[in-house]
């Protein structure tokens, strides 16, 4: 697989109240994923994109999106898929580039 499919695996971290609880209880980091994306490659995505962060395991998980109204009409929003990588010991993916 070329670098470059690999780097479009990861499209954004998902940052919120209870990623960030993840994170800091299991050392997890939350991403939202290509819909085809496997498990072997979100581990060399995030190891390519964060230099120095050594992937012990991924679980994944489908998302199925919300049906809303839009100005009275009946939609849905988009289906994706979400990443929960856990890093070995030791590891860390500072988002913020700081230090």
């Amino acid at each position: 697989m070329s670098q470059q499919s690999i780097m479009s695996v990861l499209l954004e971290p998902k940052v919120t109240e209870k990623s960030s609880m993840i994170g800091e209880l299991n050392n997890q980091y939350v991403f939202k994923v290509s819909k085809n994306a496997t498990k072997p490659e979100i581990k060399k995505a995030v190891e390519l994109m964060f230099e120095g962060a050594e992937v012990e395991s991924v679980q994944v998980a489908n998302v199925k999106g919300k049906r809303k109204i839009f100005k009275r009409l009946p939609g849905q929003r988009a289906n994706w898929k979400k990443a929960y990588v856990k890093l070995k010991p030791g590891f860390d993916i500072d988002f913020m580039g700081t230090g």
